[in-house]
């Protein structure tokens, strides 16, 4: 693997470019900015730097979580070192150290990779122009666990509450967990029948389907939701983050009911970055643990998680003749290929198959007694 020439960064445009031996391009990274544009942080220590380039870019506060902690394990791993007294060696050395001693995934150290990168490109000023070579992860062919309809039926049936409504709601569209959560009053559409995801993986938006059977739930759901809103209205709590500069080109969005959230938490929580108190989504671990309950009661023998959900989703789409094309554009993926994943799954000729072993005639053990 190596990184291709990084311009110096008198040049308004940094590249970097990292392909495999076989000469396979694996990751792309060019800068946001020119240089005359470039934003230069305000903090004096690093990681305060950091965190407010991150936001100055918009970046979400996960990916600010992910980021800032590997930019401290990178620089715990090299001693304490600051990153400006650092380079190609140390950073293939913790690269390396990842995929050998940590055996992470390949979208792992990619993440890592990602992180430093930033570090050096937008907060230091310092672009990597050396070639790096660390040994790489390997990325081998997973396939998603996927639940039969009749699995999938029992386990929604063992779900109750208003974890039942969202797990409905994300296998009835294929929603990840967080779109789900994430979702705003003004994106449901109940005359179309589909919902609007915003911002999603890749921060980019697409419309789903909104299934029928729970419509009803649904607004009876939001009637609930309402109540809550106007109660906070009369107590002057009521509050929404938004994303982008939208509160300051729109100040009273965040107290209108069509930008709240459709499964607000119970209760008002501080805002970590701008201290304001709000009413945010619901956390996603409630759901989580409802899940993995529900499937220990129906004693399904897979490992089900919420993303299963998503899986079984685009499965049984597929399994029941819908385009794969108009798949890929539900889910949301941007290439096909990803979508691809889910035909070595599929059920729907297996039941015309038979076994090789049944062809022979043999009876088993417990058999031959009877």
């Amino acid at each position: 693997m190596y990184f291709s020439h990084i311009y110096g960064h008198n040049s308004p445009i940094f590249h970097i470019q990292i392909k495999t031996r076989n000469g396979e391009t694996v990751a792309r990274f060019k800068s946001r900015v020119n240089e005359k544009s470039k934003y230069r942080p305000k903090a004096v220590k690093l990681m305060d730097q950091a965190h407010e380039v991150l936001r100055y870019h918009h970046y979400g506060q996960r990916t600010e979580e992910a980021y800032t902690k590997w930019i401290r394990w990178f620089i715990k791993y090299s001693g304490t070192r600051h990153p400006r007294e650092m380079g190609k060696t140390e950073i293939e050395a913790f690269l390396t150290y990842l995929a050998v001693e940590r055996h992470v995934a390949a979208s792992t150290q990619n993440q890592a990779l990602n992180a430093i990168v930033f570090l050096y490109r937008d907060v230091l000023d310092m672009p990597i122009s050396d070639e790096l070579a660390p040994v790489r992860s390997r990325k081998p062919l997973r396939l998603p666990v996927v639940l039969s309809r009749t699995e999938i039926q029992a386990l929604l049936a063992e779900i109750e509450g208003i974890h039942s409504l969202i797990a409905r709601i994300m296998y009835g569209g294929g929603l990840r967990l967080m779109e789900a959560l994430r979702l705003r009053v003004q994106d449901i559409d109940f005359g179309n029948g589909y919902l609007t995801i915003r911002a999603a993986k890749g921060d980019k938006d697409r419309t789903t389907l909104l299934p029928a059977s729970v419509i009803n739930d649904l607004k009876q759901h939001l009637q609930r939701v309402r109540h809550t809103f106007e109660n906070d209205l009369k107590t002057g709590t009521a509050n929404v983050w938004l994303p982008g500069a939208l509160a300051k080109k729109y100040p009273k969005a965040p107290q209108s009911w069509e930008w709240q959230y459709v499964f607000p938490s119970k209760s008002l929580s501080r805002d970590p970055r701008s201290g304001e108190t709000r009413r945010h989504h619901m956390d996603e671990s409630g759901l989580q643990k409802a899940i993995r309950a529900a499937s220990k009661r129906t004693m399904i023998n897979k490992r089900v998680t919420t993303h299963t959900l998503r899986h079984s989703f685009a499965t049984h789409l597929l399994e029941a003749g819908t385009n794969i094309r108009v798949v890929q554009k539900l889910l949301g993926h941007a290439d096909v290929k990803t979508t691809e994943i889910y035909t070595h799954v599929l059920q729907q000729n297996l039941g015309a198959v038979t076994s090789p072993l049944d062809t022979l005639g043999m009876a088993g053990p417990e058999e031959k007694r009877t």
